[in-house]
Parts: C-alpha cells; sequence; structure tokens
C-alpha cells in the first residue's frame, strides 16, 4: 500500500543528497529546461487520467464547488501564513536559518499539490502507484535543484512527504469499503484530481499561475454528488 510513498520519500532523499554535492553547479538554464518538461509531462498525466469518468457534470460541478470552498477558506493564503510563520520563529532562534527555509519551502513544494492527495488516494484505494511514482520523478529533480541552494533543509523535508502521503494512504484504506460500494466514486474523484493535475502542468510551464490549493476540496465532493447523479 505504500510502495508509492516509500518511493516518493526516497527520491526526495536521493535528489537532497546529489542536490547537496552539485551546490550551484547547475546552471539556471538546465535547471528551466528541465521543469518545463516535467511540466509537460504532469498535463500529459493530467490528460490521460480524465479518461475515466463517465459523467462530465460531476467533474463540471465538483470543480465549481470545490473552487468556491476552497477561496472562502482561502486554503492557499492559510498556507503561506503557516509557512511565513514557521520561517520567522526559526529565523528569531537565530540559528540554522538556512534549513528552516529548506525544510519549510521543500516540504510545500513536496507536499501541496492535487499529485498528492490523488496519488496517496490510489496508493491506498486502489493500489494503482502511478501518479506518486511520476510525483516521484518531478520531486527527485526539484530537490537536487532545491538542495543545491538551500542545503540540508530540502532532505528533511522527506519527513513530510512520508507523513502526509503515508496517512492518506493509510486513512483511504481504511474507507476503501464504504467507497466501493459505489463504483463511480474512484473513477470520479480521479478525473477532479487529474483536472488539478493539468493546472499544476501548467503552472510548472509557467502559462498560469493557478492557486491549485484552493481547489483541493473538489477532489471529495464526487463522494456525494455520485450518491445523487
Amino acid at each position: 500500500m505504500l510502495t508509492g510513498t516509500l518511493v516518493n520519500t526516497a527520491t526526495v532523499i536521493a535528489g537532497s543528497l546529489i542536490g547537496m554535492f552539485l551546490g550551484n553547479i547547475l546552471p539556471e538554464r538546465l535547471r528551466d529546461t528541465v521543469m518545463k518538461g516535467l511540466g509537460l509531462c504532469t498535463f500529459f498525466i493530467g490528460i490521460t487520467g480524465m479518461l475515466g469518468g463517465a459523467n462530465a457534470l460531476i467533474t463540471i460541478i465538483s470543480i465549481a464547488i470545490g473552487a468556491v470552498i476552497g477561496e472562502l477558506c482561502n486554503l492557499d493564503r492559510h498556507l503561506n501564513r503557516f509557512a511565513e510563520r514557521l520561517e520567522t520563529k526559526f529565523q528569531k532562534k537565530g540559528g540554522n536559518t538556512s534549513l528552516a527555509e529548506g525544510f519549510v519551502t521543500a516540504s510545500l513544494v513536496f507536499c501541496v499539490g492535487a499529485m498528492t492527495i490523488v496519488g496517496a488516494l490510489n496508493d491506498g484505494l486502489t493500489g494503482n502507484h502511478e501518479i506518486l511514482f511520476t510525483k516521484a520523478t518531478l520531486d527527485f529533480v526539484s530537490s537536487m535543484i532545491f538542495a543545491s541552494s538551500l542545503g540540508i533543509g530540502v532532505l528533511l523535508a522527506g519527513i513530510s512527504v512520508f507523513v502526509l502521503e503515508g496517512g492518506i494512504a493509510c486513512l483511504a484504506s481504511v474507507v476503501a469499503p464504504l467507497l466501493q460500494q459505489n463504483e463511480a466514486i474512484i473513477p470520479e474523484m480521479t478525473v477532479v484530481g487529474s483536472v488539478l493535475i493539468m493546472g499544476l502542468g501548467l503552472n510548472l510551464l509557467g502559462v498560469t499561475k493557478l492557486k491549485i490549493m484552493n481547489y483541493i476540496p473538489s477532489i471529495f465532493l464526487p463522494i456525494l454528488l455520485c450518491q445523487f447523479m
């Protein structure tokens, strides 16, 4: 069940170690090219994941209502404020500021996003690790780039990845019997999550600046909507 989580955690650690070794050797042009290539791959994964749904109306309603919930709760802003408070707290202590910055920054990048939620859900519900394996590749490259400038704090972010993804996967496995009573729920959740993954890919390409965190509630709405549609 936790195969995807363990692989993702391992790639973050491995990428961080390589990045710390390379330091600032990697040129900016190479970093930009690689990240955009990974953005294209993320966009492709989103497209392929959208093909499994049977009711487009569920996707539309889920995205619309989820966006309203996310904006009203302002999830993206709350997360940013939390990160700012952590950084300020660490800075006031006067030591290892770079470690704190690396840990907070990398944890946000690796743990916040549709691929984390959907990938961990698939890991626990169906044993399908494809999304987390893809995310692991993205995180491997990202961790190298971040660790080359932010240091060991990026390496410690592997703990955040393991705790969050593992927790979601374990919880999903517990509620799996309830979700499997309606076979349409998991495919529709996957479709909604795949739409958000496409948005994440567009962000990586620099085409958009979507606040993907504010759309996260959309992923869970098909659990309710599939009971009536």
